[in-house]
Order: C-alpha cells, then structure tokens, then sequence
C-alpha cells in the first residue's frame, strides 16, 4: 500500500507547472530573466497561506527588472518543470491538460521592483480569462505551448511593479482545499503616460475565501465535460481594472489552437504609413495599422501579430 501511495503522489506531481518567463510585444525575455520562482512546481491549496502572494521557497530571482510599456502584449510562459518540459514528449507540459481553469494576472506597485517583499503590497488586477463555452483559460495556455497573453492596460501608471500572474487549476477543487493555485511573480517597470495605480486593491493572502464559488467548486457536468453544464464560471478576486476610453487589460476570451501563421507581405521600400519594425500589426481586434513600415507582419497566435525582420 505504501508503495502504491508514493507512485500515486509522484503522478499527481507530474501534472504541476511554473510561470518562468515574459514575453513583451512579441519578444521573449529570457529564461527566469526577472522572475521570481520556485524549484518545485507544487501548488498552494491554502488561500490563506503566508507566501500566498508570489509562491513559497523561491530560489530564482535576480535584479532584472523587465520594461513593459502601458499598452503592450505581454506573454506569460508556463512550464512543467523550470526550462520546460521534463523529458522529451512529456505529456504534461506545459500543464496536464486536467488541470483546466482561470488564469488572473495582478499588479502590485513598490518602490523598487527588484528588493521588495510582498508584505503589505496591495494588488490590483489588470486581466483575467475564465471559461468560455467548453475552453477554459488554461486549455488556451497549452494550445499556445505554454503561453498566455494579455494587455498592460493603457492607463496604468509608470513606476515598479510586481507582476502576479496565478493558474488556479479546478479539477479537484470540489473538495475543501481542493483547488491548486499556481502563481509566480515577476519584477517589471511600466513605462508611458498613465496615471492609474489601482484603486480596487487586495491583499495577498487575504483576497481569496476558500470557499468561493470559484474556488470550492465541481467543474464537470452531467456529460463528464468542464463546461459547467452551460452555466457561468465566477473568477475570484476584484474586478479587472477599467481604463477609461482605453484598453482595460482584460485578456481575451479563451480560443481553441491556431496552428497556422500567417503572413503579410511588406510594403514597398518607398513605404507610408505602417506599423514600426517589432510593433503590433495585426490580432483579432486589432483597429490600427496592419502594414509594416518595414518587415513582414508575422502572427504569433490569434491575438498578436508582429512586424519583423
């Protein structure tokens, strides 16, 4: 019997994950370059957990501090294990694929990003993305190989931050600390012309009740899907913040897999108006330019296209 516990429990493991990485405007940041992460990739279950704001035992983390201009796509990367996967085809990365559930991002402003604690930060969230239909926040995340994207919304105001991006992972969260909450922060500057710092803030731990119906809750439905049977998927935490005339940073609704990139040919050197080289130039809702000025516009998924080289 004992035996059979610890091959159980190292299965169970095998599911976990880790936020390791940033991208910004389609451009990767680097391996654990400005992230403050654990070697294990165990969840919290306790919302009330004292390292619940940026995960426990964290031994990566240096003085990096990433420069996120208001407006940006910004990519969170997910993996099994810290690098990625932990063999080759392994199965459960970036995450198992039962581990469906939101993915929330929130900002704390402090002093300087690379030396602060997290003790008495107030956090504000900034994007969200639930359930949408019978595609949850994270299934999206493993279609992308391990990304999830959002917007920095446009109004928030320039300074040091730390960037909590938190997986809330549901498949046994109908059980009293059942749910798995798996959060990483990074060390970023804002940079741009914002004012907004937050005004509907929390703390962490202290945001989350244990038993929120978003938390403590039963996923599958008559069918044995996680559509909740039609019905709506309540996000923990306060409400996203709202920029006003602008983009509130929400992420997008979750999408199924786009497997195709597709590209746009560059205008002539003699050129006019177009989106600048690594700018933005195309993404479902995208309003502005989406010719380059100079390169090609390439999708990195359904919402991003970039100018490059």
């Amino acid at each position: 019997m004992k035996g059979l516990q610890i091959i159980s429990f190292a299965a169970a493991a095998s599911a976990h994950a880790i936020f390791q990485k940033l991208s910004v405007n389609g451009q990767d940041q680097g391996q654990l370059r400005g992230i403050r992460a654990p070697a294990s990739n165990y969840p919290i279950e306790n919302v009330n957990h004292p390292e619940f704001a940026c995960n426990t035992n964290i031994v990566y983390k240096d003085n990096n501090v990433i420069t996120v201009p208001a407006g940006a796509r910004v990519g969170a990367w997910w993996g099994h294990e810290i690098g990625g996967a932990q063999f080759p085809g392994d199965p459960d990365h970036p995450i198992a694929a039962s581990h469906k559930g939101p993915i929330i991002v929130y900002l704390a402003k402090a002093n300087n990003a690379a030396s602060t604690g997290t003790s008495g930060l107030r956090w504000f969230k900034i994007a969200e993305a639930g359930l949408n239909g019978r595609t949850w926040a994270v299934d999206t995340m493993i279609a992308n190989g391990g990304w999830h994207y959002f917007d920095m919304p446009t109004c928030v105001a320039p300074g040091d931050y730390l960037l909590r991006v938190e997986l809330l992972a549901l498949h046994s969260a109908s059980a009293y600390q059942g749910a798995q909450f798996y959060m990483e922060c990074a060390q970023i500057r804002v940079t741009g012309s914002g004012t907004n710092t937050g005004s509907d803030t929390v703390s962490f731990p202290g945001a989350y009740a244990q038993n929120h119906p978003g938390i403590q809750l039963n996923i599958y439905d008559a069918s044995g899907g996680t559509s909740l049977g039609g019905r709506p998927y309540q996000i923990p935490g306060p409400a996203v913040l709202t920029c006003s005339g602008g983009n509130n940073g929400g992420s997008p609704a979750p999408t199924t897999l786009v497997t195709t990139l597709v590209t746009t040919p560059a205008p002539s050197p003699t050129g006019g108006a177009g989106a600048p080289l690594y700018g933005q130039c195309g993404g479902n809702g995208w309003s502005d330019p989406t010719a380059c000025a100079q390169g090609t516009c390439k999708a990195t998924n359904e919402w991003y296209s970039q100018c490059v080289p």
